[in-house]
């Protein structure tokens, strides 16, 4: 988040339009000079946490939305906007659209809307951002995967079933009976043969299949409870959130419930003092709280409670032909999971290589940020033993990271050096710009190939570069 409160110049200008306020006039409000103003809105200043708190009492409104979304998605975004075949001849840099950040947000904004309308980047089969999943994904992100409402309830909720029993599963089960007069069964594979979970109103059963392993229990009986007991704050929170589109409120509401499940198997309090007293340890985080790997990765990307934060975890989950079905920045931003191209230097493609181990690595992108990732492959539900390949569960690799500055309190980076060289990695290689790479397999959406047939370097395929 401290990276984020840096560029938030956008968003302030904004709150002083809104308000229609010259740049003095609010300066002489939060009692500072118009020209440290200007460099804060020009993001060329920080915001201090004191005027931070000046402006939150003075304007009463949510400090979440000065992170809420820079134009077009920020830098990384436009660029990748940037990188289709029609820019190839601007040759536009990183400099200038910094520039044009900064200038012309408004302008920014309006391009990426264009473009993103238009179909732009359609042909890499990239979704465009007015898409249901690309609309939910930006009003997550929009709250940085923390809702604070839905983990002060589930927190509470869970607080109340551990005075009745110690055993998550067991408490939730009596919840659902005696509270909402829902037995719980768990049925054979031939009975459920293709579902899950089913609600059954008429016999009043939460029907559970199974085939669902001990954490996915839990969570389907977590899930039935967050649709009865928070449905309330889901609703407030889905309403708010203003989706013309049925499918991607259906679709927020789903994350929410899920969310709440969650943060009712991990409460808050109780998980980050676990993260913090075993280094983050995802397999005794499994164990403690009954969770499932994939479980506890998602649960990492929402420690963004105000004055009790976790590590800024991102999650990205792929299956072995690289394609994405989810993905989650929380306060890390996405600089390695936006875009639809991944590089293939990353591990996490190599976590198909070794299922169910956790494989570290030291990364760093093109901007010079470096990050300790985690990678390791998890298996879908619903899975019948010795069943065929064509039956078989889904796999997938779930990629986990954090900045490296901030990985030493991780067990699993206790044996790497985090000044050791770091693999370069790009976001895929129409959108990376690295001229020296062994792996290349395109050249830059926006870079003209350079043809020698008297030298050959060490990729494959040179281009013009800056």
């Amino acid at each position: 988040m401290a990276r984020e409160k840096l560029l938030a110049g956008h968003a302030i200008r904004r709150l002083r339009r809104r308000t229609g306020l010259t740049q003095a006039a609010m300066a002489e409000m939060l009692d500072i000079s118009p020209s440290y103003l200007n460099l804060i809105e020009r993001n060329q200043r920080a915001l201090p946490a004191g005027l931070l708190v000046r402006m939150t009492d003075q304007f009463d409104f949510d400090p979440r939305a000065l992170a809420a979304g820079e134009p077009g998605g920020g830098m990384d975004a436009i660029r990748r906007r940037l990188a289709d075949p029609m820019f190839a001849d601007l040759e536009i840099d990183r400099h200038e659209v910094e520039e044009w950040l900064a200038a012309a947000p408004g302008g920014a904004e309006a391009f990426a809307r264009v473009f993103d309308r238009v179909g732009g980047g359609a042909a890499s089969g990239a979704a465009t951002l007015d898409e249901p999943t690309a609309l939910v994904r930006r009003e997550i992100e929009r709250w940085r995967n923390h809702f604070a409402d839905l983990d002060a309830h589930a927190e509470s909720l869970a607080d109340e079933l551990r005075l009745t029993n110690a055993d998550t599963h067991a408490a939730l089960v009596e919840r659902l009976r005696v509270r909402h007069g829902l037995s719980v069964r768990i049925l054979p594979v031939d009975v459920l043969p293709d579902v899950l979970r089913r609600l059954d109103l008429h016999a009043r059963q939460l029907q559970l299949s199974e085939l669902l392993s001990g954490p996915a229990r839990s969570f389907a009986l977590a899930v039935q409870l967050a649709q009865i007991e928070a449905r309330v704050e889901i609703d407030a929170l889905a309403r708010g959130a203003g989706f013309a589109d049925r499918v991607a409120e259906r679709l927020f509401r789903s994350h929410l419930t899920h969310y709440y499940a969650a943060a009712l198997m991990m409460p808050y309090g109780r998980f980050l003092r676990a993260c913090e007293g075993t280094g983050y340890e995802i397999g005794v985080l499994e164990r403690r709280f009954g969770a499932s790997f994939e479980q506890v990765a998602h649960r990492l990307t929402t420690l963004s409670r105000v004055g009790a934060r976790g590590l800024p975890f991102f999650m990205i989950r792929i299956d072995r032909a690289g394609q994405v079905s989810k993905r989650y920045g929380g306060a890390s931003g996405g600089a390695l999971i936006d875009g639809e191209g991944r590089c293939p230097l990353w591990r996490l493609h190599h976590a198909f290589d070794m299922p169910g181990v956790v494989r570290a690595q030291l990364v760093e992108i093109e901007d010079g940020a470096r990050w300790l990732t985690l990678a390791r492959t998890v298996r879908g539900q619903g899975s019948r033993p010795g069943a065929p390949p064509s039956e078989a569960a889904a796999e997938f690799a779930i990629g986990l990271g954090v900045p490296a500055d901030q990985a030493s309190a991780l067990a699993p980076a206790h044996d790497i050096d985090p000044t050791a060289r770091a693999t370069p990695i790009g976001p895929g290689c129409r959108a990376c710009l690295r001229p020296d790479c062994p792996q290349r397999a395109h050249p830059p959406a926006n870079r003209a190939l350079i043809v020698n047939d008297r030298e050959r370097g060490v990729s494959p395929l040179r281009f013009v570069e800056d």
